[in-house]
């Protein structure tokens, strides 16, 4: 149980850093998790349409075209026609997004690789495992 208290510790100061980020920013706390997303995504080379990404976030159409719309008119996100299906949208995050992100984030993301760096590859690898299956158990899998 030590371990899940400390996983619940983590979550806790990691959504307080980015409801500071949110609030810096203009941003509500559920833009933030659709940029998460499409980072995400754009790392693993995923397309996201509007539909994808209000699955991922259990958000209606409507809600979808709101948040779509609010992280457009910020410059954070654009809609592209997808060249394979004209008719499919796709959703791809700007560079300033990016920008912005490491501009808050980088200095913590730089400490955590740090202290990654603390640890052999086989304590990182069980660390994996078991965040992999958290995350799981988490999202319903």
């Amino acid at each position: 149980m030590r371990l899940v208290h400390l996983l619940r510790a983590v979550t806790v100061e990691l959504d307080l850093r980015g409801a500071e980020f949110a609030a810096r920013n203009g941003l509500h706390p559920t833009d933030l998790r659709a940029l998460i997303r499409l980072l995400d995504a754009d790392r693993a080379g995923t397309a996201v349409t509007p539909g994808r990404l209000g699955e991922a976030l259990r958000l209606n159409s409507a809600g979808v075209t709101a948040l779509v719309d609010r992280l457009e008119r910020l410059g954070l996100v654009r809609r592209d026609r997808d060249r394979r299906d004209r008719r499919r949208v796709l959703l791809t995050v700007t560079p300033e997004a990016v920008e912005l992100g490491w501009s808050f984030f980088g200095p913590l993301i730089g400490q955590l690789v740090e202290v990654a760096g603390e640890f052999t590859p086989d304590e990182l690898d069980a660390v994996r495992r078991y965040l992999t299956a958290v995350l799981a158990r988490a999202t319903g899998g």
